[in-house]
């Protein structure tokens, strides 16, 4: 399944590496059209099946998206959320909403990635020993 085309999904993917260029965290991109399930819920069900829980630092963030249903969460691991302050992820997501709500899908994920990534590079930033521990692609999941 696509739901964006080569040129949107590169552009995706660009943001991703250098948003991690300055930090030893990880992010992810999951994206479906329809989720059945609370948001929240189904986010970390994908955070844990695309081992986000497993990076060296518990630094890992994904972004989830359900495309049809409007849907969106971010899910940050220990690491993370032990840093930055409570409200960040509500206020990354109001950011993101902003796009989304004039049609700029694209524009609204790349704000997550850039948001999450300032943070990351603040309280992780990357050591000469860093390593991509998960894929820059978008996860396309089914939506079952």
């Amino acid at each position: 399944m696509s739901l964006f085309n080569d040129d949107e999904q590169q552009q995706i993917k660009d943001a991703i590496a250098k948003a991690e260029k300055n930090t030893s965290g990880e992010i992810r991109i999951c994206v479906e059209k329809t989720c059945k399930d609370e948001v929240l819920d189904r986010a970390a069900k994908y955070f844990y099946q695309l081992d986000m829980d497993k990076t060296r630092l518990r630094n890992g963030v994904l972004i989830y998206l359900a495309t049809v249903d409007r849907k969106f969460a971010i899910i940050g691991d220990a690491g993370i959320n032990k840093m930055v302050p409570v409200d960040f992820w509500d206020t990354t997501k109001n950011e993101m909403l902003e796009q989304f709500k004039h049609g700029n899908l694209i524009e609204g994920i790349v704000t997550g990635i850039t948001r999450a990534g300032e943070k990351l590079g603040a309280f992780f930033p990357c050591a000469p020993d860093d390593v991509n521990e998960v894929s820059d692609d978008v996860a396309f999941m089914d939506g079952e």
